[in-house]
This record gives structure tokens, sequence and C-alpha cells, in this order.
């Protein structure tokens, strides 16, 4: 498998100023390599608007943020070598990415979660020439190398993860170890040390990605591959650990598509991925409210294997 307080004064669009409303893609592959970050309004629908470029090229990388701090970080990846790259964006700020520092080792499809304004971001599994388990952490807001945080329940790789913002529990779900997995784990992001035991998904699949309404708790699971491209969202209450439920479907199978979400406003945005050839398609649901996915815009470049992130 291949893998807005300024609003229209910088772009067009509106959104941002750390308020939670803009989301933004960075990087994938669109035939080759990608440096392409785009953001969108979150609350209004809409193609994606350029916003800059990341330090380098990649696709397997992960995205997370601070929040309504308004600082998003990219990292890991493939750059035609596993990637430790970890770089940052001012959120409302369109412009191109500045090195931040680098991951504990190098690897490319990796997930990434944060406690939110809280200010941690943490980044897990991925693959180093062989599925990884490592969970390292960042202070977003001060740029420096990672740190180990513990070691995720199985290794691998092409999972996902979210969390319920400044409530402080993170999850990740899904992956190839091999074989699909449908594992969820969690940790308490605050806290170093290993995960635990979540519960399953409702398919096993890899190239998944997964977004949440912050501290209003529920997250989602959209899109991936069960052997082909998966069209599936499924939902858990992050709070409390068992399986997850069905949600609803993407407008779109596809695998190695993108999640963010304007938190507890409760919008959550899938981008990108690969239904065949690389997809331009963002669509959006809401996150409190089962049901299929509807149409959002596009990205300014179709592409797969990209990261998500917003200022919510």
């Amino acid at each position: 498998m291949a893998f807005s307080s300024l609003r229209a004064l910088i772009g067009g669009g509106g959104g941002g100023g750390g308020d939670g409303s803009r989301g933004v893609f960075g990087g994938g592959s669109d035939g080759s390599k990608s440096n392409v970050i785009d953001y969108i309004t979150i609350s209004s629908t809409g193609d994606a608007t350029d916003f800059g470029d990341l330090t380098v090229a990649r696709q397997g990388l992960a995205a997370t943020s601070n929040g309504t701090t308004d600082r998003g970080v990219f990292g890991g990846g493939d750059d035609d070598a596993h990637s430790n790259a970890i770089d940052y964006i001012t959120i409302s700020s369109t412009g191109d990415a500045t090195d931040f520092g680098d991951l504990t080792g190098t690897r490319t499809a990796v997930a990434a979660t944060s406690n939110g304004t809280t200010d941690r971001g943490v980044f897990g599994g991925g693959y180093d020439g062989s599925n990884s388990n490592v969970i390292d952490y960042i202070t977003i807001s001060s740029t420096g190398a990672a740190t180990d945080f513990g070691d995720l329940t199985v290794a691998r790789r092409y999972l996902g993860a979210t969390s319920n913002g400044t409530t402080g529990r993170g999850v990740f779900g899904g992956g190839a170890t091999g074989s699909n997995s449908n594992v969820i784990d969690y940790i308490t992001i605050s806290s170093t040390g290993d995960a635990t035991d979540f519960g399953d998904l409702t398919v096993a699949r890899q190239g998944l990605a997964a977004t949440s309404n912050g501290t209003t708790g529920r997250g989602v699971f959209g899109g991936g591959s069960d052997g082909s491209d998966s069209n599936v969202i499924d939902y858990i209450t992050i709070s409390s650990t068992g399986d997850a439920t069905d949600f609803g479907d993407l407008t779109v199978a596809r695998n190695t598509p993108a999640a963010t979400s304007n938190g507890t406003t409760g919008r959550g945005v899938f981008g990108g991925g690969s239904d065949g050839s690389n997809s331009n398609v963002i669509d959006y649901i809401t996150i409190s409210s089962t049901g299929n996915a509807t149409d959002f815009g596009d990205l300014t470049v179709a592409r797969q294997g990209l990261a998500a992130t917003s200022d919510a």
C-alpha cells in the first residue's frame, strides 16, 4: 500500500486566530513526496487554500497541536528514507514550517495526538525497518528533541490517534502488525508509561485516520484498508474503555486519509487519501451524531499519506 483572527487578510477562507476554526493538512504523496500545507475553515464548507510548505517533503507523517495555543507540529514520515523530522507552524498565520527538533528514532506511518492546551504532544508507532511500539513526547510550545514516553501494547504502523484534549487521555487505533489490526490502546498523556488495552475497532484495518470532539469525549476512526479501501467510520467514548461502535460511512472509501476537527464545536473532517488514485476529497461529520459523511470541498493537491491538525 502506498502510502483562522486574521481571516481573509491572510489568504481567504477565514478562520484561525487560535480559535479552533482552522484545520491544516500537510505532506503526503501526490506521486512524489509532498511539502504542501493547505488549510480550511472547519465550520465552513469549501475548498482548501495554500498555507505554505513543510521543511521536508514527506509522506506517512503525523500531526498534532496545542489547540487554541495555536502551534501545530508535524513529525516523522518518509522523505525517501525514514524520517525523524519534527517541524512546526503557527496555525493562524500562513507561511512555511520551521524546524522543531527530532523524534527519538526515524520512522514513518506514525500517529500523533496531544492533550491540547496542556501542551504535550505524543507520537506513537510507525515503521523504522520493522513495526514500532515506540511512543515519544514533546512539549509543543518549546522546540527540541522528543523524549521517550513508553510503548504501545502492540507494535504497528499506519495507525490512527486522537485524544479527549485537556482531559488527557490519548488513544491509538488500528494499524498493520503484519496483518490488519483492530487494536485500540490508550495512555494518560500527562504521565509517561506504557499503553493499556482499550478495546477493538469494528473492523481491523490499517491506514485509517482519527479525530475527536475534544473534551466532549467522542473519538472517531475513519477510512483505511481492510484488504480493500474502506469507508468505515466508527466511534468510541474516549474516557470509557470498550469496543468501538459503527458511526457511518465516508463519502468515498479510501486509505491513508488525514483527519482533524474544531474540537468541542463538533465538526470532524477527513481529507485526502487513496481511492485507487490520489484523492483531494474532504468530507465532514458531526462527531456527536452518527451518520454518513457529507462533501466539504477539495484539497489544493490530491494526495495520500498526509497529516492533519487544527487550532482546536
